[in-house]
């Protein structure tokens, strides 16, 4: 261990997270707490982020909040100091802060479109932008980014959504190249797959889409200790489970399969639901529940249940890119 190492790991370390005040934000706002970091949180909402606080403290951690919205880059930039000022050193930067819009594309009003881009792609920018030459001074920082399965495949009627998704995988790719030259300085991208946290109950729907979260979602706490480990082990990219990785790759070999699968469950859905418009928190601070779970459409299934479930989709999902492989193979003989 060199002196820097050293010299660190006697200081208590620092994290940052942004959208902390519910779901996987607030999960992993927790977990650093237990594990005795000092941890500012970031969201729009006062009353959310003054629970968060209280929920962490009492876990053990010293945690503080501020009231950002990261798709102003002032904003960041001044979280980036109350940082600073209230504990010297930044040492992890969680871009977790995002908002969802489901519905016709042509259907969603231009400003709950433009604000989806503004919050998860400039969002992410700016805390890159305004952390990295922090990162720099210390010579030593992780920058991890919630990135999500929709970086790899597309979301059917949340056509901006994914488009800010493959946006920021293709800017911290980039990043990570980059920095490179900077052996202490980490550029981490996650990609999980939908999360049974508080993120559907507060996302825009339009259309008549009324959905709950699907009962073979991840266990947001689950991706929280998967982005904490990343602090002690970096990594490019992650994928916190078997079914997200398996996801991916199912997706690259039968794209039009899946995408179109998963577009006529939601047709179906907007034609049986007929919900109401519901703008959710992309203009506005989430409302309750602040809390990490959300509504599930099913009964949560067991853990041995959903085991089985992920390993069944997995071989499922392995045996059908052999099967395209072989026969790419053979088209080739």
């Amino acid at each position: 261990m060199d002196s820097i190492d050293t010299i660190t790991s006697l200081v208590t370390k620092t994290a940052v997270i942004t959208g902390a005040s519910s779901g996987v934000g607030l999960a992993t706002a927790q977990l650093f707490a237990e594990n005795g970091y000092q941890i500012v949180l970031a969201a729009r909402g006062k009353e959310g982020l003054e629970k968060a606080v209280a929920e962490c403290n009492a876990l053990g951690g010293k945690a503080v909040y501020k009231t950002t919205d990261v798709s102003n880059a002032n904003d960041v930039k001044d979280l980036v100091e109350f940082a600073l000022k209230e504990f010297g050193r930044i040492d992890v930067w969680v871009n977790n802060a995002g908002v969802m819009a489901s519905g016709k594309f042509e259907e969603i009003p231009m400003d709950i479109n433009e604000q989806v881009i503004k919050t998860n792609l400039m969002g992410y920018m700016h805390g890159a932008y305004y952390v990295l030459p922090v990162f720099k001074e210390q010579n030593q920082g992780v920058l991890i980014n919630n990135v999500s399965i929709g970086g790899y495949m597309p979301a059917p009627f949340s056509s901006v959504y994914s488009a800010t998704k493959t946006g920021i995988k293709g800017m911290m790719s980039g990043l990570q190249s980059e920095y490179s030259v900077y052996p202490q300085i980490h550029i981490c991208n996650i990609y999980p797959q939908v999360q049974q946290s508080t993120g559907n109950m507060h996302s825009a729907k339009f259309s008549g889409l009324d959905f709950k979260i699907p009962p073979f979602a991840a266990n947001p706490r689950d991706t929280a200790q998967v982005i904490y480990n990343l602090v002690g082990k970096p990594k490019n990219d992650t994928f916190p489970d078997a079914t997200s990785f398996m996801l991916k790759l199912a997706h690259g070999a039968f794209p039009e399969t899946f995408t179109n699968l998963a577009t006529g469950a939601l047709r179906l859905m907007m034609t049986l639901k007929k919900g109401k418009d519901d703008e959710g928190n992309v203009l506005e601070p989430s409302d309750n529940p602040h809390r990490v779970y959300g509504e599930s459409a099913l009964p949560k299934p067991s853990k041995a249940t959903k085991t089985i479930l992920g390993t069944a989709l997995a071989i499922g999902a392995g045996f059908l890119v052999a099967k395209h492989l072989k026969n790419n193979s053979k088209k080739l003989d």
